[in-house]
């Protein structure tokens, strides 16, 4: 019996360690079909503190709670020898819902910070959203829309499309939408309160959107998701929060591709 307890014991504290991505119990159970046909005619900001007020109700679909593991690694050049990381990302988008009735929504990147402090969590820089295409087990095909891509019931009707295309598969998915990133080119971009957006990969693994950063923060269109990213980063043996990583110039690079890898926070 002894055995046991050797070998399980570390799983169990490597378990209870991911556990502290906080998830709100449940006191809301409008459904996505119902989110959407209340919000059919509001604007930004009244759609923002909708979503924003049911998320933080816990009215998000029980599968997204269940993140899951990327594993990176890098070489220290000063060194040579290999680092290894695992972070968790959620599977999907942000979305709102039960089990039997849930949809995708998308919002400004001040709700989605506020909504990833709320559950100890992130945004996925760009490094972050090309390592989850990665490694997805489910890699759709991109749709882009052209009228009315701000207007919700096209987001809406996005959405039904990414679900035909899903068929029920279950997963780690990705190439659906463009990814909101924490980026240090918001703070260099001459323009200020801009929202940083990338990704949308192509079956080939080609994202369709570069690095931007030419939209003002309130703007938001059916193509920009939010994917949550549990803000303890396990590097080798040890865990280290995501900020810890971002600041030291040889870990950063487990994170962040950019040149300049700073920590960015979305506050207007």
């Amino acid at each position: 019996m002894r055995w046991f307890i050797i070998i399980v014991l570390p799983f169990i504290i490597s378990c209870q360690t991911f556990k502290k991505v906080i998830f709100i119990p449940r006191t809301s159970s409008l459904t996505g079909n119902e989110f959407y046909h209340a919000a059919f005619t509001m604007k930004w900001q009244a759609r923002d503190s909708f979503a924003q007020k049911e998320v933080l109700a816990g009215n998000i679909p029980s599968f997204l709670k269940k993140f899951k593991r990327i594993e990176v690694s890098i070489i220290d050049s000063s060194t040579g020898k290999s680092i290894n990381a695992e972070y968790f990302v959620s599977p999907d988008y942000l979305s709102i819902g039960t089990d039997d009735n849930w949809a995708r929504i998308n919002i400004t990147p001040l709700a989605a910070q506020k909504i990833a402090d709320s559950f100890n969590c992130f945004l996925p820089t760009r490094k972050i959203v090309d390592d989850i295409y990665k490694a997805a087990k489910i890699k759709l095909e991109p749709v882009p829309m052209f009228a009315f891509r701000d207007s919700t019931p096209t987001m809406w009707h996005h959405h039904l499309i990414i679900e035909g295309q899903r068929q029920g598969r279950k997963g780690l998915i990705a190439g659906i939408q463009k990814d909101v990133v924490i980026s240090g080119k918001i703070s260099r971009d001459p323009k200020p309160d801009r929202v940083a957006i990338y990704g949308w990969h192509k079956l080939d693994g080609t994202p369709i959107q570069p690095l931007y950063t030419g939209h003002i923060y309130w703007w938001v269109d059916y193509s920009q998701g939010i994917r949550l990213v549990y803000r303890k980063i396990k590097v080798g043996k040890k865990w280290m929060d995501y900020t810890d990583v971002l600041n030291d110039p040889i870990l950063k690079k487990l994170l962040c591709d950019e040149e300049w890898c700073d920590f960015y926070r979305y506050n207007y």
